[in-house]
This record gives C-alpha cells, structure tokens and sequence, in this order.
C-alpha cells in the first residue's frame, strides 16, 4: 500500500551544518532504510519515478528553518538482492544491461531500480612537494577545474543562410582531459599539467551505508507493479526467469528474493478460495437436507454461480482486481446470495404441494413473496452505503468489499425472482400422490406440515411466547442486559497482523558511532541470525537510507535495519521469540526491537508529548516514557526524542587574519583535508561524476586535525579545535516541540492495554507547559470505531426508512429494528468464546448483520400481514406466518452460517487478516437473531397489534355510544376464520 510519509527537514543556518538532515516518521509499511541504498540519483530525477512531491513548507526554528515535506512513497512489490564477485559498478552496468530489461518486459511491471551503488568520482590527490615547488595551492587547482570544466554560450551569428552557435569550452568528458589540464600557480611561474603535481583518479565515494544480504553485499533490484498489474503473476514471471537472470550475471552472482507480496497474496487467494468453495459445498448440503431433492436443490444453488459470475462483472467493469478483499467478499456473500432463491424456491414448493396447476402455483408463490425478498435484499444492501462515505483507512480499504457484496447481492435477487421461477417450472413437479382436489392437496399438505418434528416443536413454543407476552419481553431484556454484561471481556485490536513472512529488525547504537563501529556490531547480530532456524534470509542495511541520502542529508551511522525473510513451514512468533532471545544474549549492540515486517499497518501505541520549552519537553517525555514502561503488555518502549550528537568545533582566533585566514577560507582548507572539496564535474561514460580535490592524508582524528598543516602555520595554531555538543534536532507538531514515545503491544487485546495506558496518564502529572495525548494504533482504532460507530446509526436509519416504505407503517418497522441490538449478543458471545478481539472487520461483521438480521424478519412480517389482510386474527396471523415461515428462515440462517463456517475456523490458516472476525461475528449474530425472528418478533409484533385493536375497538365502542347502539357493539366477538391445519 501506499502511505504518506511526513518528514521534517531541519538545516542551522551555520556554514559546518548546511547540509540537509531529514528526520521523521514513516508510515506502516515503509521502511526508510528500504533494502539498499540508493546512490544514484542525479538530481531529482531518479527520485521523482517513486516518490511524488507534494506540500512544502517553512518556518523559523530558533537558529534553524523547520521544513515539513509530505510526500507518497510507492513502496516496491518485490526486492532482489544481487551477490557478485564483481565491484559494485561493473554489478550494477551489467544489471542494467541484462537484468533490468528482462524485468521490466514483464506484463504488469511499472519500474524496475537498481538500488545500493555507491557513486564513482574523479578524486585529484595534490602532490605537497610538487605543488609547492610549481607555486600552486588547493585553492588554485580547484579555481583551475572550475573553469576548465565549464561551458560558456557565446552567442550566434548568420553566415551562407544558417544560423551558427558559439559555445566556447565544453567540460570533461574523459579522466584524461583532467589529467591534461594545465594549471597555472604563482604568477611568473610556467604552468604545470595537473597529472604532474597530483594523483588524478577515478574511484568510489566514500561511503555512507552498507547493505549485505546473507553476509555478503549487495545491491538492490526494486520491482514496482504497475496500477493494473498482479503481484502473483509478477511474482511467477520473476521465479520463472532467476534461473536465466543467474546465467546472464555469470557463476560468480546470486539474486536472493528477499521481499516478495506475490507467495503472500496468492496463499491467501487459494485459502479464500478454498474455504469459499468448502463454504459453497455446506450450503448446498444444507438446503439438500431440507428440500430432500436434488432437483430443487440444483435449482436453488445454481443462485451462487451466477450471482458471483455477475458480481466478476461487476468488478471487470469498474476496474477492480480479484484481491484478498474482493475474494473474501464473495466468499462472505456464497451463504447470503443463496437466501432469497430458498424463501422463492421453498413457497413455490409449498404451492405446489397445494395442488394448484404449475404455472399458476409458481406465478402466486412468486409474487407472494416478491415484496418481502426485495425489500430483505436492498435492506442488507443498504448498510453497506454509509461505508463509501466512510473516511479515511477504513472506507479506502473497504470500498471495493462492500461493491462486491452489494453486486453479488444484487444478483442474487435477480437470479431468485427470474432465473429460479423458471428452473422451476422445468424441473419440478408437485409431490406424488397429491389430490387433484386443490382444497384437499392444501388440506393434507398443511396437516403434513403441521406433523413435521419442527412444526411440532416450534408451535407450541411461539403459542406460549405469544400468549405470555411479559414474560418473554422479561427473558429478552433480561439477554440484552446480559450482552452488555459481556462486553467488559471482549477484547478490542485494530487489525489483526495474521501470520507473518518477513520480520523486521532495527538497532540503534549510542548517538555519533562511526559507520565502523555500527557496521561491527551490526556483523554479531547477522552472524546470530544466521544460526537461528526458520529464517531463510536476511539483508541489513547500516546507514542513511535511500530515501534520506537522496536528500543529500545526514548518515544516522549509528543505525541500521534488517529484513528477516522466514521460511515457508515456520512460525513468525517462535522465530521473533528466537531473534529476541538471541539479540538478548549479545553485549555492544545498542537497543534492538523486532516487529512484523509486512503486516497491516502499525500495531505500536505511541504517546505524543508537547512543551514549548526544550527542558520541559525532556522532563515530561521521560515521564511518560517511564509510565508507558509499567505497562504489563508492552515491550520495545522508545522515544524519538533526539539526543546531541557531539562534533568538532573549529574557529578561527585572533592569529588567523595574520597568517591570512578566516572561518571562510578555513572552512575550504578543512573541508578538503577531512571530506574533500567538490570543485568541478565530469560527464564519463554518460554519467555526471563529481572531480573532487582530497588531502593526500586526510585528516582522521581530533589530533590530526589540530596538527593540519596550513602552510607555514599549523591549524591548531590559528584556530581553536574542540570537541563541543551538537545542536538537537527538534519535532515541532502544531508550533510546539513534540516528542514521540512508542511501546509495541505484546498481546491481541489493544483496546485494553490503551485504556491502561489512558489510565496512567491521566494519573500522572506533567510538568508545567507539557501535555500528552495518545496516538498510534490506539487512535486509529479510536477513528476507525467511530467512524464505523456513525456508518452503523447511518445504516440503521437508512433500514428503518426501506422498512416504512415496504410496510407503510412505523411501528411495524421499530419491531423488526428492536432484533438488531440482540444479534449482538451471539456476535459478542462467539467473539469471547473463539478469543477473537473485536477489531475493524469484525465491526464490519456488525454493520452486515444489521442488514442481515432483519431479513428473515421482514419476510415473517410480511406474510403476517397478508393472513392478517385475509380476515385472520392476530394471534393466529403470527402462528400461521411463522410457521410457514420456519423452514425458509432456518435454511437461509443455516446455508449462511455453514458457508462461513469454514472461514471462521480457518481451515487452511491463509484466508486473510479479515475473513475470519468477519465470519465470527456474522455466525454468532445469525444464531442468535434467527430465534429472536421466530420468537421475539412475533411476540413484539402480537404486543403491538392487540393493543392497537383494542384502542380500535374502544373507540368504535365511544362512537356507537354517542349513536345509540353502545350495547349491541360492545357485546360483538371478534370472529375471524380459523387457518386450516390449526
């Protein structure tokens, strides 16, 4: 995924500190020390190909500018790491000429980057004795290359009717013309060929970083797929073709996969894919049980088929690829889309077996329930509307999820009420021995029904549910009660990471450790992780990043970062207990911490502390650091809050204007004695090089920058040489410096260790000017859970508005609404049983069951009401309705909780971070909202109606008293005809 990475770039307006030092803050999934180190960047070109510049802006910052740079980094979808006996140059010109191409000739593939390659530069080594003798300086060969490697336009002219350009000079082109380059020293003097009085080279730049891969270095191949490409088919390209890659980089080369989406995606594809057809298989075994017939078996199940195959066009249309959350959507909506074929299906079976004539009886058994399954459908369509107007991460990810439930629902109910009658009138027949009688088929056929096991059961029960009324309002209040009583022991995450493949190891020694220093510690811990089993490789990289050197700013020596691939059969939690077990037995290697490398997003709590004053802010994050130290469940607490890193002060005394010198021009003199100073460039082999003049021994110590010679002066002589503190760098958030504190949760219960922490800090007491407020993963829990909390009372009030305009009434849609707070219940209660936390898909689960609940619901009602609009009273109205009803509403909920069932237990361990919650929670919300539908609604449905019969009849009472005939009227029965079979 791509993310937005904020990074603030701070520069001291000193002349020692101009150069650009980023620091921040990447989003999850974005390493910033990526898997090499990228040294080729002319410019911004290179750079600009993955990385997309947004805002950029500036304020003052003490002696500093503080400038804030968002901008969108497309993280690669693969990495190679290439080995080779060769030298890194001659590595990566070979890559570009073999492997580079063969890469980016595979469909779907968008970039392809060589990163790692530290750059070649043109260094000129001044001879002392040489150029003192020639009366040349530094200085004057550096004056010498800028003007002989520069290009001047000199104007045009017209002859013999063209026009003609002068450009005078042309820059260098080849080591040799530096080489050739006469220089002239102290006036009177002959000039002199540079070659003569210096060393003039072509060589590798010193180096910044380091990156190894199992051991050995290396550089990086970045695949980048394009916007329409599939990992999993890049991913088989790119296997397919590393054993001819190999043979083009010759014996001596290897290329290790070290990061590749393409095996994760499709695990979690074929996983999908198989639970979603074990799910389809238990679904139709479940109608096979009730219908005990084939044919209508087929006939109901040929609804998923052609639901899922007009939901695939749906997605080809909008441009939408087959991925884990589009697939998880069909797979959830196999046991949904089969649901309005059972209820049209089951009735035109049930008129069948009335014995009226087969087009007549599939015609009347259609249009029966034509209104209830169109409304049921649009109402579970509907929840998912409020998600496209979801924000942030949630409504990006579950866009495309909800689009291809709503699709294949959609299809469902075009299927059911059009390709199902018709199946139906080809292939099935009323059941033998039916009377051709019609008033007798229908008799028989309802005693049949009234005889079944279910009907047995069933009645009896809804009679005294409707006949004690209180009672059973009592006993459901009393499990709304007992819901909320669960939740206390729910636990809450925001997304669960899953199983993972790549670990990800950071390590940070003492602020100001040599590139050396780190590099030899950095080498205990790959030797510790070459020895632990299930890792398969590793690469390290010790340094500045890619992204970071390619601002030209600081080097963060004192860091490096892993990339821990494991091995198919292992398990990322014992390998990372192995790591840290490992990492905890090693001395000298600073502070480590280990985290999933490709999970979803960041699991780190993190606490933001703000003071306006520097000493405060110290103060108060080491406060909050301790705090967030106590905590039971966390590990790897660290704060961002940047240490000094101590430097070398030179400045200039009052001896350095006689010896002719002042910070300017000891500035030049020190800079070429310790880094070198740039003084030209050269265009070789097509690539602009830096010319560089060095010291022939360079400075590399406090002493031997003390005794730098200066001519006839020595620098510690003219110039006070110190070690002093560097400047802090400071994050500013809102005008005030800030100060990160993050804490790795250690368990999968989020939500708890958050309210802890919120706990301890409203506890503790900051020092004046200082505040803190959480962050992280506990605030994109808190986003998200408000944000789907909005989505559900949104969805909720789009149901009820369907529901008034199918029943034209609002009572009648309060009572079916009052089932959605018990489908909690089961939800909450299969969460705690399984030990699922209560994440974003299983919030999602819950904003589905809103839709799903009141289905079965809205076509019990309906049919209720047409007994009750043929003169049936309403206690027998809600008999007969339900328990013509009970056969199609256990075979939806039951087609629907055996389809997700193998989703929920995660037979095949790769279905994905959100099938599994969601399919928890749907299973636990079916179970209970099916009998809160057979037995509540009705209940709530007899309540309300009686009620609102005997106001009626009062009131017809009071008129006929005001006419004259109160007697007769009140002493009416009500007399209704008695349902046959009952």
């Amino acid at each position: 995924m791509c993310g937005t990475c904020r990074l603030a770039h701070r520069w001291p307006r000193r002349f020692g500190d101009s150069g650009i030092r980023p620091a921040g803050r990447f989003p999850p999934g974005v390493d910033p020390g990526g898997a090499g180190t990228p040294r080729r960047f002319p410019g911004r070109g290179a750079l600009s190909r993955s990385i997309s510049f947004g805002e950029l802006t500036a304020a003052p910052y003490n002696d500093s500018i503080l400038l804030r740079t968002r901008l969108k980094v497309r993280q690669p979808d693969r990495l190679l790491a290439v080995t080779s006996d060769k030298d890194q140059q001659a590595l990566s010109d070979q890559l570009d000429r073999t492997v580079v191409p063969d890469l980016k000739g595979i469909d779907g593939v968008g970039q392809v980057t060589v990163d790692g390659v530290r750059d070649l530069q043109v260094t000129v080594t001044p001879d002392d004795t040489k150029t003192a003798k020639a009366g040349l300086t530094s200085a004057a060969i550096g004056q010498a290359l800028q003007a002989g490697g520069v290009t001047v336009p000199a104007g045009s002219f017209d002859e013999d009717g063209s026009n003609r350009t002068v450009q005078v000079g042309g820059g260098f082109t080849s080591l040799k013309q530096i080489q050739d380059l006469m220089v002239t020293g102290t006036p009177g003097k002959k000039p002199v060929r540079l070659a003569d009085v210096a060393t003039v080279k072509e060589e590798q730049a010193t180096a910044d970083s380091i990156t190894r891969t199992d051991g050995e270095p290396s550089l990086a191949l970045n695949v980048t797929m394009d916007h329409d490409g599939s990992a999993v088919a890049i991913s088989d390209a790119v296997q397919d073709r590393l054993a001819d890659m190999r043979g083009d980089l010759g014996a001596g080369a290897t290329i290790t996969v070290v990061s590749d989406q393409g095996p994760a995606v499709k695990k979690s594809i074929d996983g999908l894919t198989t639970e979603g057809a074990l799910g389809l298989l238990f679904a139709v075994l479940v109608i096979l049980v009730f219908l005990a017939s084939i044919r209508s078996t087929l006939v109901t199940a040929v609804s998923i088929p052609l639901s899922v195959v007009l939901a695939l066009i749906v997605l080809w249309t909008r441009d939408l690829s087959l991925n884990m959350l589009t697939l998880g959507a069909l797979t959830i909506a196999i046991g949904r889309v089969v649901d309005d074929s059972i209820v049209v299906l089951e009735n035109i079976k049930r008129h069948l077996g009335y014995g009226e004539e087969r087009e007549e009886a599939i015609l009347k058994a259609v249009r029966e329930v034509a209104g209830a399954v169109t409304s049921s459908t649009l109402t579970t369509v509907a929840v998912f509307l409020p998600i496209g107007l979801t924000g942030g991460m949630v409504g990006e990810l579950f866009g495309s999820f909800s689009l291809t439930v709503t699709a294949a629902l959609l299809a469902s109910l075009l299927v059911s009420l059009t390709v199902v009658p018709v199946l139906s009138y080809w292939f099935l027949r009323a059941p033998k021995g039916t009377p051709a009688d019609a008033e007798e088929a229908r008799r028989q056929a309802e005693e049949k029904e009234a005889r079944s096991r279910l009907q047995r059961f069933y009645v009896p029960v809804l009679r005294f549910a409707t006949r004690r009324r209180l009672t059973s309002v009592a006993i459901a209040i009393v499990v709304l009660v007992g819901t909320f009583g669960m939740a206390p022991l729910l636990k809450t995450n925001f997304f669960d990471q899953g199983e993972q493949e790549v670990l990800t190891v950071k390590q940070e020694l003492k602020p100001g450790t040599s590139l050396a220093a780190t590099d030899a510690s950095a080498q205990q811990v790959e030797k510790m992780l070459a020895g632990v089993d299930g890792i398969k490789d590793y690469q390290v990289t010790i340094g500045s990043s890619g992204f970071m050197a390619a601002f030209g700013g600081g080097t963060d020596t004192n860091q490096a970062s892993y990339q821990v691939m494991l091995e198919d059969s292992a398990s990322a939690d014992e390998v990372q207990d192995r790591i840290e077990e490992g990492l905890g037995k090693l001395s000298g290697v600073g502070t480590t911490t280990v985290a999933a490398g490709d999970g979803f997003g960041s699991q780190d709590l993190s606490v933001v502390v703000k003071a306006a004053d520097a000493g405060v802010l110290r103060e108060a994050a080491e406060e909050v650091r301790d705090e967030v130290a106590k905590l039971d469940d966390v590990t790897d607490v660290t704060s961002d809050l940047a240490q000094s890193v101590p430097r070398i002060s030179v400045k200039a005394n009052s001896k350095a204007a006689a010896a002719g010198f002042n910070d300017a021009t000891l500035g030049v003199a020190v800079g070429e004695a310790v880094r070198g100073t740039t003084s030209g460039k050269a265009i070789l082999d097509d690539t602009e090089r830096d010319v560089v003049i060095k010291s022939a021994k360079p400075a590399q110590t406090l002493a031997e920058l003390k005794n730098l010679s200066l001519g006839a002066v020595k620098l510690g002589d003219i110039a006070t040489v110190q070690l002093v503190d560097g400047p802090v760098s400071m994050t500013r958030i809102d005008g005030q410096r800030a100060a990160t504190i993050t804490a790795k949760p250690t368990g999968d219960n989020t939500g708890a260790v958050s309210a802890d922490l919120t706990s301890k800090l409203d506890a503790l007491k900051l020092p004046d000017g200082a505040t803190a407020e959480i962050g992280g993963v506990s605030q994109d829990q808190d986003d998200s859970f408000a944000a789907l909390g909005l989505a559900m009372l949104a969805a909720i009030a789009i149901v009820f508005m369907l529901l008034v305009a199918t029943f034209r009434s609002l009572i009648q849609p309060l009572i079916l609404l009052v089932s959605i707070p018990f489908a909690a219940t089961g939800a909450i209660g299969l969460l705690i049983a399984t030990g699922t936390p209560m994440g974003v898909p299983a919030m999602i689960g819950m904003l589905m069951l809103i839709g799903i609940v009141v289905t079965n619901a809205i076509v019990l009602i309906d049919l209720i009401n047409q007994y009750r609009k043929q003169g049936y009273g309403t206690v027998e109205a809600v008999i007969e309705g339900g328990r013509h009803r009970l056969r199609p509403i256990l075979m939806t909920a039951l087609a629907t909780i055996f389809a997700l069932l193998p989703m929920a237990l995660g037979v095949t361990g790769e279905g994905g971070f959100i099938a599994q919650p969601l399919a928890v929670v749907v299973i636990g919300g079916l179970i209970t909202s099916t009998l809160l539908t057979l037995l509540l609604v009705p209940t709530l449905y007899t309540v309300v109606e009686l009620r609102k019969e005997r106001r009626a009849k009062k009131k017809a009472a009071k008129r006929a008293a005001k006419s004259g005939g109160a007697a007769a009227t009140a002493g009416e029965e009500d007399k209704s005809p008695e349902p046959a079979g009952v």
